[in-house]
């Protein structure tokens, strides 16, 4: 990110290049350790290894190279990529606490360190207690605990401390900033339904799209429920209820004022905030998400739910959610000082950051 109100840039010796580098490949460490949770639940075999914190009564990391084979390969190499996000977010919270000036950026490491250690608690419980509440859970403290990681990447970057010297219209900013928040929570909370469709461990309640069912409103009375569950029994497929059919309503729904929600964000901010550059790319980036995110959507119904396509659609859907903080953090900081404040004559429309 950089400076480019037209003044000479002002080096900030408290910003540490390598930390900030650092902290973005824990980041995209635990990306990629969504991705692998996403492919485990998506190929059903989180209980493929019946034990924790061993492996088959192995030591996790002196487990044979030749017994990884079907299920365990990808349960055991997600559980290998969980201890090297904690290896990694370990190294993050130190390096924060040694090197930080700011005392609630070393109390984000510690906060990620307690995370990620309630990630792998809640990973073995899943397992020895055979609880799918649990790996609800596990998965939402998953994207919560992503999202805090990008928020200290982000707060560590050169110009997160000059953020906040943007000028903005307080009338006009205000409903930028709600509106990014809102979104996020949205976000947040579609992910919660995801990962509860997910966790059900059954085929489709809705197989086709954009319609369900045939109709744009489905009818789950008895009676067409009998003759849906009658159709699925002749294909081999498992009976569904109308909870589980209007819990996959809720979240084409929720994706529908999401994406409007996102348009209207891209709107506001390219008519009230075309100088904030961040605000700018950061908002057709995102636009750019969740068209994609919709086309995945459709594909994983599409597709019956293979299991490449399924794990794209979260990956896809933790990145709309850490743009989602991104933007929320960008819009806080710039509304905590200098919002609507008088220009002196002469000077520079605003000054502006950039990614």
């Amino acid at each position: 990110m950089q400076s480019t109100s037209g003044a000479p840039a002002i080096r900030d010796r408290r910003y540490n290049k390598c930390l900030n580098w650092f902290a973005w490949l824990t980041c995209v460490a635990t990306l990629l350790l969504i991705c692998s949770g996403g492919m485990v639940t998506s190929k059903n075999v989180g209980l493929a290894v019946p034990d924790w914190p061993t492996t088959f009564g192995y030591n996790m990391f002196l487990f044979p190279v030749s017994k990884w084979v079907g299920g365990i390969l990808f349960e055991h190499t997600h559980r290998l990529m969980g201890s090297a996000v904690g290896f990694l977010t370990i190294i993050l919270a130190t390096w924060l606490w040694l090197s930080e000036d700011r005392q609630w950026v070393r109390n984000l490491g510690l906060i990620a360190l307690a995370g990620v250690i309630l990630q792998g608690v809640l990973g073995g419980l899943r397992v020895t207690m055979m609880k799918d509440e649990i790996g609800i859970f596990h998965a939402c403290v998953a994207q919560a605990f992503l999202a805090l990681l990008v928020f200290i990447a982000l707060v560590t970057t050169r110009s997160w401390r000059s953020i906040s010297n943007a000028v903005a219209h307080r009338k006009n900013f205000a409903p930028i900033k709600t509106l990014a928040i809102a979104i996020t929570i949205a976000i947040y909370l579609q992910l919660a339904l995801g990962a509860t469709m997910r966790h059900q461990h059954r085929d489709l309640a809705i197989l086709d799209f954009p319609t369900a069912n045939g109709a744009w409103i489905p009818d789950t009375s008895v009676p067409a429920l009998a003759k849906i569950n009658a159709w699925r029994d002749a294909r081999g497929l498992s009976d569904v209820t109308a909870f589980q059919i209007w819990l996959q309503m809720a979240h084409r729904f929720v994706a529908l004022v999401i994406a409007i929600a996102i348009i209207a964000f891209y709107l506001r901010v390219w008519r009230d905030a075309r100088h904030l550059t961040a605000l700018k790319r950061l908002s057709i980036l995102w636009f750019t998400l969740v068209a994609c995110q919709i086309a995945l959507g459709a594909w994983v119904i599409w597709s019956n739910k293979a299991a490449d396509v399924a794990t794209a659609h979260v990956a896809l859907g933790a990145l709309m959610l850490s743009f989602g903080v991104s933007v929320s953090a960008i819009c806080w900081q710039i509304s905590q000082k200098h919002i609507g404040r008088a220009r002196p004559p002469g000077a520079p429309h605003s000054e502006t950051v950039s990614a």
